[in-house]
């Protein structure tokens, strides 16, 4: 065979593969864009409804844009105007309690998991126990267990006002319930780091609260923003523990969902427009931390 015919035998190999791994290329891209409409969809849906006048929700299709004189942001001010002292107190139960869960969530996870002692196989199985108790199995005896609080607080006279004491009672809930998790998941990490880097700081006189402070705590960084994004966003939208504790859209602490779930309604219908306003808006806070912890997330989800 002449060197002619293997440089065009060549040739015709690199193009065919060329074409392989732009087809392929191509066919990727094509089912991301797809993905990416088909979960806009339900976001595109509620944002065209919002700005709708009510004649122009009623002569539109559901997707179809409002024309020029359908348009209004009525709804978003009245949504706001509803909706800002549930997400004042869902942010101050939510924070709290999203801290408190990654901060001790990854103690516990380091004394299960990079120290030594008897009996951490059988804790750590309650640890993972926790995970699968559903909320509707807790309400009975958490409704219980802070009606003694409340006894106890009025007999000792605690210096709470009755929107602290309910703020209060959901952090300790929200935290109690979603250490379980944050425990598994810095375990999943902790179980890769190398034991001769904590040996060798032990070999050094370091504590065990020192081996955590100066070693583990800060290659824990990116599995912290998975674990705050998580639990914020779990915290935020939670319904049934709010609902249980605060009982009432009229209380002063009532959380942003629990007012959003009766807003809009009236006698005469719902008001799809002021809703979908309303939900778009409690979303934007926990759009807003995964924005702000997307570059940690990615690193912590690839450990």
């Amino acid at each position: 065979m002449s060197e002619g015919s293997v440089s065009m035998g060549q040739e015709t190999d690199d193009e065919t593969a060329f074409e392989g791994a732009t087809a392929r290329r191509v066919g990727l891209y094509a089912t991301l864009i797809g993905l990416v409409i088909f979960y806009l969809i339900p976001i595109e849906s509620g944002l065209v409804t919002s700005i709708k006048t009510s004649q122009a929700l009623i002569n539109t299709q559901p997707f179809a844009p409002p024309g020029p004189d359908g348009v209004t942001l009525e709804k978003w001010a009245f949504a706001f105007d509803a909706l800002g002292r549930g997400m004042v107190n869902s942010l101050l139960f939510t924070i709290p309690s999203t801290l408190l869960c990654a901060i001790l969530g990854s103690m516990a996870a380091y004394g299960l998991t990079l120290v030594n002692w008897r009996g951490q196989i059988a804790v750590f199985a309650l640890f993972i126990a926790g995970i699968f108790i559903p909320y509707q199995a807790v309400i009975v005896p958490l409704t219980q267990f802070w009606s003694q609080y409340a006894m106890l607080e009025y007999r000792l006279g605690l210096l709470l006002t009755s929107h602290q004491a309910t703020i209060l009672e959901l952090v300790i809930t929200h935290t109690a319930y979603g250490i379980p998790i944050c425990t598994l998941l810095f375990r999943s990490q902790y179980k890769t780091m190398s034991w001769e880097m904590i040996e060798a700081a032990k070999l050094d006189g370091a504590s065990v609260w020192r081996v955590y402070k100066r070693i583990v705590l800060p290659l824990s960084v990116p599995m912290f923003a998975v674990v705050f994004i998580f639990q914020f966003t779990q915290i935020w939208n939670e319904f049934l523990f709010s609902l249980t504790i605060i009982g009432s859209v009229s209380d002063p602490a009532a959380s942003a969902t629990l007012i959003l779930s009766g807003l809009g309604e009236a006698l005469e219908g719902v008001d799809y427009p002021l809703r979908m306003a309303g939900a778009l808006l409690t979303a934007l806070p926990t759009l807003l931390v995964y924005l702000l912890f997307a570059d940690k997330f990615a690193e912590g989800v690839q450990v």
